[in-house]
């Protein structure tokens, strides 16, 4: 049996890093999941591919249920010896304003990439882990997510849903040693990030820096091994300092 993690979002940013991360920590084939920017994602696996790991793309909207199922079943019925163990739920975009002047359509996309996005992906694989008796969920949520940004109501919204839904099937499904947690990053250096006044910024981090993807990619590469067996259900802030 071949054993798998699958990236949502995998193509850029912290995404990238984390395939990157799992490509040199682990032995797991990597399914990149990316929806329109192909250039991007071969470029991410020819990456993966260089540290000599095995890796395909999975070019799928995390937001289209039926579009997400289809990908999936074609991949698990060509594949039926590989097993997914790891998810990363890391899709996610941000369409920043104030709330009085948010357009129902930047309302609804932020919340129905990261939340549909979670569900779509999450729910396709879950019971598989569980027959199975083993699994790793890590979604990555913000720091918007655990203490409210303004200009970020919908962003916020999304990500402070993702931390609650990550507590509660944290609980449904530990007794199968599927562990659930979070990552809520604070500002790192991302194309998302790119349009930021970093220099304004840097003076409310505590640590006086953006953070780095590969910071991230880190951490969830702790969480997504057999070392993090006994974490489950949290949310672990890697923002330096800037909230805790």
């Amino acid at each position: 049996m071949k054993k798998c993690a699958i990236i949502t979002g995998g193509s850029r940013g912290i995404g990238k890093a984390i395939c990157l991360k799992l490509a040199s920590e682990t032995n797991y084939h990597l399914l990149i999941n990316y929806q329109s920017n192909k250039e991007a994602a071969q470029q991410t696996l020819q990456e993966v591919e260089a540290l000599g790991a095995t890796a395909e793309l999975l070019p799928f909207d995390v937001t289209d249920k039926e579009q997400t199922q289809e990908v999936l079943t074609l991949w698990q019925e060509a594949h039926k010896e590989y097993l997914v163990e790891v998810i990363v739920n890391n899709a996610g975009i941000t369409r920043d304003g104030l709330f009085m002047w948010m357009s129902y359509e930047d309302w609804d996309k932020v919340l129905r990439t990261t939340l549909d996005g979670f569900y779509n992906v999450t729910h396709f694989f879950i019971q598989k882990m569980l027959r199975n008796r083993y699994g790793r969920i890590i979604n990555i949520a913000s720091v918007s997510g655990v203490k409210g940004t303004s200009g970020q109501a919908n962003y916020s919204a999304a990500k402070g849903a993702l931390v609650a839904t990550t507590k509660a099937l944290a609980q449904e499904v530990a007794k199968r040693n599927v562990t659930v947690n979070a990552v809520a990053p604070g500002f790192i250096q991302t194309d998302m990030t790119a349009s930021l006044n970093e220099e304004e910024l840097t003076k409310m981090i505590p640590l006086g820096r953006f953070g780095k993807a590969e910071e991230v990619a880190d951490l969830v590469a702790f969480l997504a091994s057999s070392r993090a067996g006994y974490i489950t259900g949290e949310v672990i802030n890697i923002n330096g300092g800037i909230y805790s």
